[in-house]
């Protein structure tokens, strides 16, 4: 290693995980390789519970992104063999920033950083997910945050909400999710992705990407599509990933009229492939930071119809480059769904002022430079001049 190799800051990413991830590993596993150029090295580090084997369909993406990512298998909340494990890395590593991204892993940056001296950043992604651990999960995060050298919120909402939960003004900053335009290119046709999801290609296809769980409210997609079914459609709907609903969301798709045409696909390596085969894209979620897979339709030119929660509409404007609806309106997602399906002019306006809206906005360069700047500003570091970027710098966040 040169001398000004050794001399450039270390991030370390550190997030618990179970099975295959989520949106945030979308943006984890993507930050190394923009970080490089701008001066900093980084290695992902994630809990995960031993035997899992999702872990290595993680490892696989990670290895795809030219992502350094070590896995440390974690026994849970009283599991205390990992602390050794993260001190050694942290020291090896000589890791200047430790970036959480989940209430453990920023509950153990502050443990950590008293045996090694480093910054404190954590990305608040969300607190969606609903259990009877979570009022605890929550309190812990919000404890630890309040002590961390900077909270970046992917959302105003969650900023506010951080600021509620006492977390310093002056700590706080937005940087919004973004994901790499390059990657949603060159996807297949339609005719082959649906051939790969096994599903028609001739019939009109709704579909949507995320966790199975209560506050992504599948249900009332489900009772949605249901009624434009049952109104003459000859729509089917497909709902790509895994979680702890799914079983009662088999039984609603049981008691539904053509059940047939409602399908849980379960995991998708490639979520590109479900995009590929869609007419609408919808996001019928209770509550969201900034969900990926919505910049992720936009960049696919799929047209959306999404609820008014969290992120979104900061996102998208209603009738200009997506539908927007109420939460648990199923009535309003099946009269926007309609209105697309019936509307060859107006799902071509949405796909194209979609498009250009996260093309403009959303690229995960631009949130990188972002990212750098905050990194600059805690380290009181003068930046090192961009290649890729020609140098072009983002003022400090604070």
């Amino acid at each position: 290693m040169t001398d000004s190799q050794s001399q450039r800051p270390a991030v370390l990413h550190a997030r618990v995980v179970t099975g295959t991830g989520g949106g945030p590993d979308k943006t984890i596993l993507n930050s190394p390789r923009f970080l490089e150029p701008l001066g900093y090295d980084a290695v992902c580090v994630y809990l995960y519970p031993q035997d899992d084997p999702g872990f290595e369909e993680l490892r696989a993406r990670a290895a795809s992104l030219n992502a350094e990512l070590i896995g440390i298998p974690d026994g849970g909340l009283t599991d205390l063999s990992i602390m050794p494990k993260l001190l050694k890395l942290c020291r090896d590593r000589n890791v200047t920033i430790w970036h959480g991204h989940d209430y453990k892993t920023d509950a153990l940056g502050l443990l950590l950083r008293q045996r090694h001296d480093m910054k404190l950043v954590s990305t608040v992604h969300g607190w969606g997910v609903r259990s009877r651990r979570t009022p605890f999960y929550h309190a812990i995060d919000r404890a630890a945050l309040r002590r961390h050298d900077r909270v970046v919120c992917v959302s105003e909402q969650l900023r506010r909400e951080c600021q509620t939960a006492g977390v310093p003004l002056s700590r706080l900053c937005e940087i919004e999710n973004a994901i790499d335009l390059a990657a949603y290119r060159n996807l297949p046709s339609r005719e082959e992705a649906c051939a790969q999801l096994g599903i028609p290609h001739d019939r009109p296809v709704i579909g949507s990407v995320g966790r199975l769980s209560n506050e992504k409210a599948f249900d009332v997609l489900i009772r949605s599509v249901d009624q434009l079914i049952e109104s003459g459609s000859d729509a089917t709907l497909i709902i790509a990933g895994d979680g702890p609903k799914r079983a009662r969301l088999e039984s609603l798709i049981e008691a539904t009229e053509k059940p047939d045409r409602i399908r849980l696909l379960g995991h998708v390596a490639d979520p590109r492939v479900v995009f590929a085969a869609l007419d609408v894209f919808a996001i019928s979620s209770r509550s969201e930071g900034l969900p990926n897979v919505l910049l992720e339709a936009l960049a696919c030119r799929v047209p959306v119809v999404a609820t008014m929660v969290g992120g979104i509409p900061r996102v998208v404007s209603d009738e200009h480059d997506a539908l927007l609806v109420s939460p648990d309106d199923a009535d309003g997602l099946t009269l926007a769904f309609t209105r697309i399906l019936n509307n060859a002019a107006l799902a071509e306006q949405l796909s194209t002022n979609g498009l250009a809206t996260v093309e403009a906005r959303y690229s995960f360069e631009t949130r990188m430079q972002k990212m750098v700047a905050v990194y600059d500003d805690i380290l009181n570091r003068n930046p090192v001049p961009s290649p890729l970027w020609g140098g072009r710098r983002w003022p400090k966040a604070g």
